[in-house]
């Protein structure tokens, strides 16, 4: 999947959540208690498209969907999150997705869900795991570490339009120096969501 797909710019690899639901039938919507604030989950017919916290960046806004607590896809959501805040680590397997976005955006989301409960990348590590799929024959280091470096920019935009959070776990992406960097949801959420997670924090 991932050797025919060139390497984006961060404008190039962008699509915003009302393009990426442009024409995607939504099933349902149903709002979700948390330790750290409401989420809005979002289902299609083939599963979970959206968890976003009130007022968290690049939110879809008002969603065209019926409020239905009692949707498969919604009550798999819920299940999942009540195993999380109890302290366990259920597989993501466990909740069908049904992500919409570019190719690049995609596959970084993808790349989210090899990270493991407990453990940090780097914007960096995941742009060079994207790299090597992307593109295994760089003509030398020097090209190697300049697509590196232009997909790490990319990964961090897409990283911050995941469209469902917690489950998709942005909130494990910190800076090359340890640091928390960004989160959609706000820091605090952030540092939170590792702390549970027992990552200690420098």
């Amino acid at each position: 999947m991932m050797t025919t797909m060139s390497l984006p710019t961060t404008k190039s690899s962008t699509v915003t959540l009302r393009q990426a639901f442009a024409g995607v039938p939504l099933a349902a919507q149903a709002v979700l208690d948390s330790p750290i604030g409401p989420l809005t989950a979002l289902a299609t017919d083939r599963g979970i498209a959206g968890l976003w916290f009130d007022n968290q960046m690049h939110h879809p806004g008002a969603l065209d969907a019926p409020h239905d607590d009692s949707d498969a896809h919604v009550v798999a959501m819920r299940r999942w999150l009540d195993a999380y805040w109890a302290g366990h680590d259920p597989s993501w397997q466990e909740v069908p997705l049904d992500l919409h976005g570019s190719a690049f955006q995609r596959a970084v989301w993808r790349a989210l869900l090899d990270i493991p409960f407990g453990r940090t990348r780097s914007y960096g590590e995941i742009a060079a795991s994207i790299v090597a799929g992307a593109a295994p024959r760089a003509n030398g280091a020097t090209a190697a570490r300049a697509n590196v470096a232009t997909a790490a920019r990319a990964v961090g935009s897409a990283v911050g339009r995941n469209p469902v959070s917690i489950l998709v776990p942005c909130h494990r992406v910190i800076g090359a120096d340890g640091s928390l960097t960004g989160y959609a949801g706000g820091l605090p959420r952030k540092e939170h969501l590792l702390q549970h997670e027992g990552v200690l924090l420098t």
